[in-house]
């Protein structure tokens, strides 16, 4: 099982992940795609990559703009899961802006 990472640890991930922050016990970003539709695509890939993976970040879907939150609460914080995950839903948003 993976282990929970310590602040210099996130901080460190996160300097890999600009457009992610840390918000208490987890990783946030928001995204704003250019239309709704997109936003349901790129909701859909998370979640096939989620589901394949077992790792299910939280995401809320408000018409083209989504919230994306890792962390993995079987834990209660962030893990390099989590870290990973975010790296792949920075991979799928990049896809779809192209």
């Amino acid at each position: 099982m993976t282990e929970l990472l310590n602040d210099t640890q996130v901080a460190e991930a996160l300097e890999h992940l600009p457009e992610w922050r840390q918000d208490g016990a987890q990783l946030s970003r928001t995204v704003e795609f250019a239309s709704f539709p997109q936003a349901i695509q790129a909701v859909t890939r998370i979640a096939e990559i989620a589901e394949s993976e077992n790792h299910h970040p939280d995401m809320d879907i408000r018409w083209r703009t989504v919230v994306f939150h890792c962390s993995t609460h079987s834990m209660g914080g962030i893990t390099a899961n989590d870290t990973s995950l975010a790296q792949e839903i920075d991979n799928v948003v990049e896809q779809l802006r192209s």
